[in-house]
């Protein structure tokens, strides 16, 4: 029995098959070309949005912009394997109509243009809230650590160069202190020529990296992606408010926007300013936990505190009131009397000092509010919002959560193109190629 035969490479046809006929009518291709093509490109800030008058003509940002969709769709983020696509792949030739950019345009287009590319994110999320898919009545935000291009041990040497600075510094206020100016000369030299000036040590699964932590905020109706960021901070505990009001921005500014996070965000002060901008957030507090005594001393939760006279009620029912406020340290320390704690038959459970000390964070009332809401069910709907986001970026988009790009303004560009393109691969799950067509055409 004979095999299936291709066709004869010599065979000539009368009607040979253009490139349009290889691409299906609901092909992600096409919906890739309807979305870049209804941008307003200079508005959005892209380079040559408009040819110019005079000079060697160059390539349009549409185009360029749509390869990068494509590669990033297709886990291919480097410059010269996405201009080998550009001449073997029929659906990047569809594209780009047969363009064959060299990696060194396809590359500067990225490196020029990270604002650009991060407004145009935003574009998209207006997109999908004018059809439907953005609800903007929770969001879950979440951070990660993403590899950056850089050895530890530049890091380490970098972090020596500038603590050796600061020590100068500190030193310089001292007048019978003698500055070598070539040994100053010198650190400055070595920060000026470090390769990745901004990456930071990082603890992540295989121990410590120079790295980079990627906030996004997520909308709980569809998970899409509305607000993304890229930080050299290597925890999140300030990352809540600046979080929640792009959220707030991205989703149209509604009249009350709840944010659900996990304890990694607890922030006091943070906290209260989202809630007189009308944000709600949903975070466990994170409490420092009273580890005298070996757990035999009553725990801070056993006074009560009055907010009408700013004291707090021992289990004694004996009163502290406030001693001190440390705004340094967001904290004001309430004291009992040395006289009342001395004679209190319930001393040896309370304190091993004098007196018994309290500490309550200046915005305690704020965390307490927060603590409240971060319910079981509101950390479960945090889980099942933002956290599959984090995989489909890391491992169906990056293929491994490094990047490619220096500096931090270089992993921000790449970040605002895998936001982009898992917001388009929702978008396509939910509403199908052509629906979101005609969406984008109206």
């Amino acid at each position: 029995m004979a095999y299936i035969r291709g066709e004869a490479r010599e065979q000539v046809t009368m009607f040979p098959v253009t490139l349009d006929e290889l691409i299906p009518a609901d092909h992600v291709c096409r919906v890739i070309e309807a979305f870049v093509g209804r941008l307003d490109m200079a508005k959005l800030g892209f380079v040559r949005a408009e040819p110019a008058d005079t000079g060697r003509p160059g390539y349009d940002p549409r185009d360029l912009l749509k390869l990068y969709l494509y590669g990033y769709l297709q886990q291919v983020r480097s410059s010269r394997r996405l201009e080998a696509e550009c001449r073997r792949n029929v659906e990047a030739m569809w594209l780009l109509g047969r363009l064959q950019p060299d990696y060194k345009s396809i590359a500067e287009f990225r490196r020029m243009h990270s604002q650009a590319v991060t407004e145009t994110g935003a574009e998209l999320v207006r997109l999908a809230r004018s059809v439907g898919l953005v609800k903007g009545e929770t969001v879950a935000v979440d951070g990660s650590k993403f590899r950056a291009v850089s050895s530890a041990k530049s890091v380490r040497e970098r972090d020596a160069v500038k603590r050796y600075l600061e020590q100068l510094d500190a030193a310089d206020e001292q007048d019978e202190v003698v500055i070598d100016s070539s040994a100053v000369q010198a650190a400055l030299e070595k920060l000026k020529s470090d390769p990745e000036p901004e990456a930071r040590l990082m603890r992540m699964a295989n121990g410590f990296a120079p790295a980079y932590n990627v906030q996004i905020a997520v909308d709980a109706e569809h998970a899409l992606i509305v607000a993304q960021k890229v930080t050299d901070e290597a925890t999140d505990n300030r990352s809540l408010l600046p979080m929640a009001e792009a959220a707030k921005e991205a989703v149209g500014d509604p009249g009350s926007l709840n944010v659900v996070a996990d304890a990694g965000y607890s922030n006091g002060e943070q906290a209260e300013a989202c809630e007189a901008q009308g944000i709600v957030p949903y975070v466990p507090a994170n409490r420092a936990i009273n580890n005298q005594g070996n757990g035999t001393l009553f725990d801070r939760t056993e006074f009560i505190y009055d907010e009408k006279t700013d004291t707090f009620r021992c289990p004694a029912q004996q009163t502290l009131t406030r001693k001190q406020l440390q705004r340094h340290k967001k904290r004001v320390i309430y004291v009992a009397a040395a006289q009342t704690c001395g004679v209190c038959p319930l001393k040896h459970r309370c304190t091993n000092a004098p007196q018994r000390f309290l500490h309550r964070h200046l915005h305690d009332g704020a965390l307490q509010r927060m603590q409240q809401r971060a319910t079981p069910e509101a950390m479960r709907l945090r889980r099942s919002t933002v956290e599959h986001p984090f995989a489909t970026l890391k491992y169906h988009i990056f293929g491994h959560p490094r990047f490619l790009l220096r500096g931090l303004q270089g992993a921000q560009s790449e970040i605002s193109l895998a936001t982009m393109v898992y917001n388009l691969k929702r978008m396509l799950n939910v509403l199908g190629a052509n629906r979101l067509r005609a969406a984008i055409a109206r």
